[in-house]
């Protein structure tokens, strides 16, 4: 397997010089800006919080070195996004700014201790702190006058947020009127609208249904249902509101944060209920724990802990450092992970057979996307052993009801890193994996070794192309663009068409158009009388194939597009081709002998093919396809043209022809194309954009052509 580049680490903020210092300064600037627009005013984030707490750490690091550099455009001077332009603007009276961030325990011990220092406390002296989760949401500002709701405005840019008051109006958290007396004459309670996952769940499938927008997460939903034009589509989406602080106030209810948040439930507001008050930095990391414990079982999105100084007097002389209070900070949670519980584990089987079990968790935020399954890849990674039999993660085998911790890496599919064994049900038992396939036909399941490098053994179903899991998944192999590459006959259609029981094997694919006078396709929602016909004539333009793709378009197992190909010159023809593959499935030594001499062709290929022509159903399948399509023979490679026997490397964009295009040119010329740069190949051709394949080769010492030379020295 090729090394992965290793991405350059960035030079430390404390070696910068300063004209690179204002290089860089620029650049993050730019991308904060960006990404604040795409968060505040989109609510389309493209990184994920994690990443971007990495820029502004970086941006607030140079610009602590460089103090100079710091304007009033400056990121670190502005709090979210300038109002869209979609809503009216509303100046708040109390700037709403944002929290600076804490992402380790050492971090909140240096919170306590500024604050005791600028306050001037004896070391005995006791600070409380307020501390809640910090909802992934909108932020909100609502307005009251005389006890009634008079306007309700988004953060925007802290200083102008947008007029969303309709909207607000809708949702059954927010009072219209505050209850109780005495109430101040002017009042802005402040919180955030959020979304149930579960409503956010209900909410996308509704949206697919539809085919309308699907959301990311959460916090996407609610701020997208809360920047409606018509407030009967907000209503219609189940939006809350958990109130938390405050701006303006002609009058000051209570002396403690913790007060305020007690007068704000008695006006009629929502407050978080794990609200607690702490009186030491040990009390907080403590809650800290606990509410990340906690974070899978609740029914909304949380990506850390708020810290308040409880007394609001000491938050008035501790006042504000740029965009950030000194009397508040956010705890956040380690990027990327979290804590949830394995519902159910069910087995999903592939095109060749293999079994892959998938846990089923209760839904929770990672990384800025809610997952519901995680991979739980074979049966020894749920039973914690590895390839030689050794145990694994102390023996921590997974099983349904235990809390897990999860993790996602970029937009890589999430995975288990922990089983919290001490939080296991009493009744909670082994998983066993199944004998037999889950499918009707009940075949037998094989145990085989994965390839050195990968974890654990791999389940396999016998049932071939039987078994309608593994037949569906072959069918939409066979129609695909490296196959037969039918336009029209995508995924989602071969779905349908084999829901309905008209495509159950790849002849069917031809004898569609024979059977529509009694399927009557045209009538079905989708489609009609011209998107029909053109289907047919795209089915009928494929009845005419190349060796290669048809070997390939058969979805044996380990036959990929390199070594159909390599079987298709090496028998030229599908007569030729058949008749061997049939007696290798007998046994026969010499056809055997014949087939393993063939370049690029082992054991584990030639097994696989015999198996493939050893089963009568799968016979029966070639057999009816053969009759609907003719097949061409493989067009002999060029031993004579100035590229025979060398390895080609295709790295960056290719401007005259496309890759798949330059691939087949050099294999018909007698190349072998490799994905891979090494002292072995011969010629690398690169286009714009080449990467880290241009510098394997002026490593190796590799010759490199533009593409025009390449076209050139094929040309001869």
């Amino acid at each position: 397997m090729p090394k992965t580049a290793k991405p350059k680490k960035p030079v430390d903020v404390a070696d910068l010089t300063k004209a690179q210092a204002k290089v860089e300064w620029k650049r993050l600037a730019l991308e904060l800006e960006t990404h604040d627009r795409l968060y505040y005013q989109d609510d389309a984030p493209k990184i994920s919080d994690a990443d971007y707490d990495e820029l502004r750490r970086r941006f607030n690091a140079i610009e602590t070195r460089f103090p100079e550099l710091v304007s009033s455009e400056s990121p670190s001077q502005k709090v979210g996004a300038a109002p869209s332009g979609r809503f009216r603007k509303v100046r708040h009276a109390v700037p709403m700014l944002s929290l600076d961030n804490a992402f380790a325990e050492e971090d909140v011990r240096d919170f306590a201790g500024r604050i005791a220092r600028f306050l001037k406390l004896a070391d005995d002296e006791r600070i409380d702190f307020s501390a809640e989760p910090k909802i992934d949401g909108l932020s909100m500002s609502l307005r009251y006058e005389g006890g009634e709701l008079v306007t309700a405005a988004t953060r925007g840019d802290g200083t102008e947020g947008e007029d969303v008051t309709a909207n607000i109006r809708t949702l059954k958290d927010v009072p219209q009127k505050l209850h109780g007396r005495n109430l101040p004459d002017i009042c802005e309670v402040r919180g955030e609208v959020y979304m149930t996952k579960q409503a956010f769940l209900a909410l996308n499938e509704r949206q697919k249904e539809a085919g309308d927008t699907i959301f990311a997460n959460p916090r996407n939903s609610a701020a997208g249902s809360l920047r409606q034009k018509d407030p009967t589509i907000t209503a219609s989406r189940p939006l809350g509101f958990f109130a938390y602080a405050w701006g303006e106030m002609s009058g000051m209810p209570a002396e403690t944060q913790s007060g305020m948040i007690k007068w704000f439930e008695h006006c009629g507001f929502t407050t978080n209920p794990l609200t607690r008050l702490c009186h030491s930095v040990e009390e907080l990391i403590a809650f800290h724990r606990s509410i990340e414990e906690q974070r899978s079982e609740l029914d909304y999105d949380i990506d850390g802990v708020v810290y308040k100084v409880d007394r609001i007097d000491w938050q008035e002389r501790l006042g504000f450092v740029s965009r950030t209070p000194r009397w508040g900070i956010a705890h956040k949670f380690p990027a990327e992970r979290a804590m949830t519980v394995l519902k159910d584990i069910e087995i999903q089987v592939g095109r060749t057979g293999s079994f892959t079990p998938v846990g089923k968790l209760e839904p929770v935020g990672v990384g800025g996307v809610i997952v519901q399954n995680v991979t739980l890849h074979n049966e020894d990674y749920i039973k914690g052993i590895g390839n030689k039999g050794e145990v694994l993660r102390e023996g921590r085998d997974i099983r349904v009801g235990d809390t897990v911790v999860i993790q996602r890496a970029g937009d890589v599919i999430p995975q288990v890193v922990d089983v919290l064994i001490d939080k296991r049900p009493a009744d909670a038992v082994e998983f066993h994996f199944p004998k037999t396939c889950p499918c009707p036909l009940h075949t037998d399941v094989v145990r085989e070794e994965i390839a050195t490098g990968e974890e654990g053994s791999r389940a396999r179903c016998t049932g071939e192309f039987a078994c309608p899991y593994q037949r569906i998944e072959h069918l939409k192999l066979f129609a695909s663009r490296r196959a037969f590459d039918i336009d029209g006959l995508g995924e989602k259609q071969i779905q349908f068409f084999f829901d309905q029981g008209w495509v159950k094997e790849p002849a069917d694919i031809f004898t569609l158009a024979a059977r529509n006078r009694e399927l009557r396709l045209e009538e079905v929602e989708g489609y009609g009388e011209t998107s029909v016909r053109n289907l047919f004539n795209a089915i009928d333009a494929r009845r005419e194939i190349a060796l290669e793709r048809f070997i390939f378009a058969l979805g044996m197992r380990h036959v990929g597009e390199t070594t159909a190909l390599a079987l298709a010159r090496g028998y030229g023809s599908w007569d030729a081709f058949h008749d061997a593959c049939l007696k290798v499935a007998k046994g026969d030594e010499e056809a055997i002998a014949e087939m393993d001499a063939l370049d690029q062709i082992g054991d584990t290929v030639i097994k696989s093919i015999a198996a493939y022509f050893g089963e009568d159903h799968n016979l029966g399948i070639v057999e009816r396809l053969t009759k609907e399509v003719k097949i061409q023979d493989a067009e002999k490679p060029k031993r004579n043209s100035p590229i025979a026997t060398k390895t080609v490397v295709f790295t960056g964009t290719l401007e005259k022809m496309t890759r798949d295009e330059a691939k087949a040119t050099a294999e018909r010329l007698g190349a072998k194309v490799s994905g891979s740069v090494s002292k072995k190949t011969d010629y690398v051709v690169a286009g714009p954009g080449a990467g880290s394949k241009l510098k394997d080769a002026q490593k190796h010492g590799v010759q490199v052509l533009t593409e025009d030379e390449w076209l050139q020295l094929i040309a001869e």
